[in-house]
């Protein structure tokens, strides 16, 4: 390939706003292929970001980048410096190379896996928006009659389509940051028409993922088999091992080096930065309890769920769950009086089902009870029945929503970014399943009274 000659620096100046005021024409091509034009956003992702970031820090900042053109990749060394109310931005390297071919398993190549003949290439950045939309005119592949625009949305265009057993091979290998093929996706305008999809991520020279760039090769459907309908939906005897493969590996690397950075274990940070990171970890923590939550309620909603019956103590469990969210309590200074440990409350369910209740029925009251605050578990013996209740000291529940609240989904309307909504419908399915119940008791703004009740141990 002949590589155009180019100055030895090229420049660019870009607004506050993100809009590319000025640029020498390699830096404008490469915008314009990226579907921007002078006078628009900056389109070119990797360039936007270093910009973005010298204009909110107000510094210079300098860092090699991998931008893609209709050629191949672009390895450049960017200067980007905040002038007034723009920053300007310089390229002081700019080498063109053929695309990059990680090596992958059985020793073929992941660029390899987009080489298929009679498709399109695409390419999106990490927010999943086109960026580069082409026909292999050597294959003699064309463009669809109405291609996704630059700047568009994948999901706007493609619906995946999950396999015989409900996964779907693009989201695995983004999760995974790993090439995928043979991922089944339909046109959102027109669900006849039918693709295969397979692709390889783009990394910039410092490991950061860039984006994807594949091939959309479109299917025979007199020769394609007649998809299942029920195949773009997770059979629920699977559901767990799929989100444990696709969501809660990565969220799990995620919340450790998040909580590696914060704790500054491989040396000193600044204090934003530590924070930044705990804030990271801690969105992990909730993206990670709201999976656990969908996949509860996959396996409660199943018509074969069942629960094992197991000779407890809901007082020990009691003590249990208070000892797992005593941290949590004293962070916001409330404190958490579990039964005495002489006390014993013998009754039959699943260990692990109840425990899980009952921290879910503690972690609420502690939530929300005031600085200050106290929760009290206590059990009782009531004939064939034991019971344990939690109080706490929050504004407790209405009367017409002491119903309401075990609804799937429902939070009463809070708007904060506690909870799924998911786990007292979660945790009264439980209780039923195990022959028992939860119902509230308690006045509105003296404190909500949670009891769970289950068989007693004859």
């Amino acid at each position: 390939m002949n590589m155009p000659v180019h100055p030895a620096v090229m420049r660019a100046t870009i607004s506050a706003q993100g809009v590319l005021l000025a640029a020498d024409l390699p830096l404008l091509a490469l915008q314009r292929q990226a579907g921007g034009d002078l006078d628009a956003p900056l389109a070119v992702p990797q360039l936007a970001a270093v910009a973005r970031l010298a204009s909110r820090l107000g510094i210079a900042i300098s860092r090699p980048v991998v931008a893609a053109s209709d050629q191949g990749d672009i390895e450049m060394w960017v200067r980007a410096k905040p002038e007034g109310e723009a920053v300007q931005l310089s390229v002081i390297e700019w080498n063109e190379r053929p695309l990059p071919a990680p090596a992958m398993e059985n020793g073929s190549r992941e660029s390899d896996i987009a080489a298929l003949a009679g498709g399109w290439t695409w390419q999106i950045d990490t927010l999943l928006r086109f960026q580069i939309v082409m026909a292999e005119e050597d294959a003699g592949a064309t463009l669809p009659e109405s291609p996704p625009p630059p700047g568009s949305r994948f999901s706007a265009y493609f619906q995946l389509q999950g396999d015989e057993e409900g996964d779907m091979a693009m989201l695995r290998g983004f999760a995974q940051r790993r090439a995928f093929r043979n991922q089944q996706a339909v046109l959102v305008s027109d669900p006849e028409r039918r693709y295969s999809l397979a692709g390889f991520p783009l990394f910039d020279l410092a490991g950061q993922l860039l984006g994807y760039r594949g091939k959309a090769t479109p299917v025979d459907e007199a020769a394609a088999r007649a998809p299942d309908p029920q195949s773009t939906f997770a059979y629920p005897g699977e559901f767990g091992r799929r989100l444990d493969r696709s969501l809660r590996q990565p969220l799990g690397r995620i919340i450790a080096n998040a909580d590696t950075i914060s704790a500054q274990l491989k040396g000193p940070l600044r204090a934003d930065y530590a924070g930044y990171a705990s804030d990271i970890a801690a969105a992990g923590r909730h993206l990670m309890a709201l999976v656990d939550d969908l996949a509860d309620l996959q396996a409660i909603d199943r018509p074969d769920f069942t629960v094992t019956a197991e000779e407890i103590d809901l007082a020990d469990l009691g003590r249990r769950a208070a000892g797992l969210l005593n941290v949590k309590a004293i962070d916001g200074h409330i404190s958490i009086f579990p039964p005495d440990i002489s006390e014993r409350a013998p009754a039959t369910g699943e260990f692990r089902r109840v425990l899980q209740i009952l921290v879910n029925l503690v972690g609420n009251a502690v939530r929300y009870s005031p600085e200050g605050g106290q929760v009290r578990i206590a059990t009782e013996m009531q004939g064939r029945l034991a019971s344990v209740t939690v109080v706490d000291q929050g504004p407790g529940v209405a009367d017409g929503d002491r119903e309401r609240i075990f609804d799937k989904f429902e939070r009463l309307g809070r708007d904060d970014a506690a909870g799924s909504g998911l786990g007292l419908y979660i945790s009264r399915r439980l209780a039923r399943a195990m022959g028992g119940d939860i119902r509230v008791g308690g006045n509105a703004g003296e404190g909500a009274r949670f009891v769970l009740t289950l068989p007693a141990r004859g």
